[in-house]
């Protein structure tokens, strides 16, 4: 169970931004989180002087069209209905496998008969998932041939795998840094900005995942670094469209993303945009940038979940960090400031053989109901859901102390399923590229989120003599092909609310990494998801 316990940290204050009724990445994730308080990176200087500091700022996103085809990187809102089309990668190696709910008309950036990057961008917005693609190219039978690809879920802070492309050279999303019209319009930006240089060091810093250079000299800025717009800047002679921009530009700050030209910031494109509005931005030069050192934002550098001294409340999935339900017998990881003891306290089991509901000074109710807690600090609490917990919604108190620190309202599911990585080979070794799981073999996975269980699940209580299964249906599906389940119940050992899967990965899937989908009723577990199949 030890392992079960993430160390995590809180998450930033500012509600994040949203696209078609779908957060941006849940609060306090790295992209939302405000970077004006932060220091300078002591290679600032160097960086701007390489970059170019006289260059301009370019808006790289307008109305009209550019040589054929739109002015900027454009997007599709979809619906769940939508297919999720194959797609076959040159990069298939550092690309998420599984279909894309891309429709092969979606637009492509530069126009259908581009010859640059041609990235191809899909938001489902009934399921909050983000399907990104590269050099995308539809094709005659029905699927995509990509340079590419990457699948987010939008609401959960996963980065991509170490050393990962994505549809961007550095491994982020491309959406969330887009600058839209309708938040323009709106009259605030909440996020940082993607934007390009044309030359980057042979590293990356956080949250970006990859680099794409062979430079190696630390007058290069890194894929991932942060800028912002200096403080004392000016911007009360510009646009009104241009100071919306600008203002961003210094409370979030832009993003490294890729390689290309100086200080040229992306959007999307609408026949909205006033682009003489958006020329007033050429104003601006390279040397009224600074870079910025986010380091201190950092908990897990597989994580964008940021740590600031305002941080929000929020209560999410301890396996896949998704935000916004829990279940039954759900895992929990929940965030603050203050919530808990300066020293850490992890659980131990009681004269009953159960995990206790006070652990340091804390306790935590979903309602009226106590749960056993399994860790607690000032900033981090995992606790697990009650299984008379019960919907639509609950809230959900941290007491500390004897005073509340916390109360927050969650959405109450019947499942809420999330997969504890690694998922494990027939020997027990964790499932990896360099150690695939063969066709025919078993493997192993363990979760949280399967909702009530027959018999009924005692809260704090290991699983030893009695081994209790979802009441719901689970399924395992390998690349779109179901998989025998050999076992569906409580992890033996492990306290009520860890579930265990022992699955056949089937004779017939693809070798290679392929998507992996726990379904339990009407829920799939996150897209992330994948299995090594040799």
């Amino acid at each position: 169970m030890p392992a079960l316990i993430l160390a995590v940290a809180p998450l930033a204050a500012q509600a994040p931004p949203e696209i078609a009724g779908c957060p941006v990445f849940p609060p306090g994730n790295i992209w939302s989180a405000p970077v004006d308080q932060l220091p300078v990176d002591p290679n600032s200087g160097t960086y701007v002087a390489t970059i170019g500091p006289d260059k301009n700022l370019h808006p790289d996103f307008g109305s009209g069209l550019w040589q054929g085809g739109p002015i900027g990187i454009p997007f599709v809102i979809v619906d769940g209905s939508q297919p999720r089309l194959p797609a076959s990668f040159l990069y298939a190696d550092e690309s998420d496998p599984g279909g894309y709910a891309v429709p092969l008309d979606a637009p492509i950036e530069g126009g259908s008969h581009s010859d640059g990057d041609r990235h191809a961008i899909a938001l489902d917005r009934d399921n909050c998932i983000l399907y990104e693609l590269y050099r995308a190219f539809p094709q005659p039978d029905g699927s995509w041939r990509a340079d590419s690809g990457a699948i987010f879920d939008l609401r959960a802070h996963w980065l991509r795998p170490a050393g990962w492309t994505s549809a961007d050279a550095a491994g982020l999303p491309i959406l969330p840094g887009l600058v839209r019209y309708e938040e323009v319009a709106a009259g605030e930006i909440r996020h940082a900005i993607r934007f390009t240089v044309p030359q980057t060091r042979r590293a990356y810093v956080w949250p970006a995942r990859h680099y794409a250079s062979r430079l190696t000299e630390a007058r290069y800025p890194p894929m991932g670094q942060r800028f912002r717009l200096r403080a004392d800047f000016d911007i009360s002679g510009f646009s009104r469209e241009a100071q919306v921009i600008l203002r961003a530009l210094k409370k979030y700050g832009m993003i490294l993303a890729d390689n290309g030209s100086a200080w040229y910031i992306s959007g999307a494109p609408d026949e909205r945009w006033d682009n003489d509005a958006l020329r007033d931005l050429r104003r601006v030069r390279g040397s009224d940038f600074e870079a910025v050192d986010v380091s201190s934002l950092m908990v897990r550098p597989d994580s964008g979940i940021t740590a600031t001294p305002a941080a929000a409340q929020a209560v999410v999935n301890a396996a896949n960090y998704r935000a916004g339900a829990v279940s039954p017998g759900l895992i929990v990881s929940i965030f603050g400031q203050g919530i808990g003891p300066q020293e850490p306290a992890v659980f131990t089991l009681g004269p009953d053989g159960r995990i206790g509901t006070e652990l340091g000074g804390v306790t935590v109710r979903f309602g009226p109901h106590a749960a056993p807690l399994l860790y607690v600090s000032a900033t981090q609490i995992n606790a697990i859901a009650p299984y008379a917990v019960a919907g639509p919604s609950t809230e959900v108190e941290v007491r500390y102390q004897g005073a509340t620190v916390m109360r927050q309202s969650v959405r109450v599911l019947d499942a809420a399923p999330g997969v504890f990585l690694p998922v494990l080979n027939q020997d027990a070794t964790p499932n990896s590229a360099a150690s695939p799981a063969a066709r025919g073999s078993i493997a192993v996975l363990f979760g949280t989120g399967e909702g009530q269980t027959d018999p009924p699940g005692i809260d704090g209580q290991p699983a030893i003599d009695i081994l209790p299964h979802p009441r719901l249906p689970v399924s395992v599906d390998v690349a779109g092909r179901p998989a025998e389940i050999l076992y569906a119940g409580a992890a033996p050992q492990l306290v009520a609310g860890v579930f265990q899967i022992n699955f056949r990965v089937p004779e017939d899937a693809p070798t290679g990494v392929v998507p992996l989908t726990i379904t339990v009723g009407p829920h799939r577990t996150s897209p992330r998801l994948r299995l090594y199949v040799k």
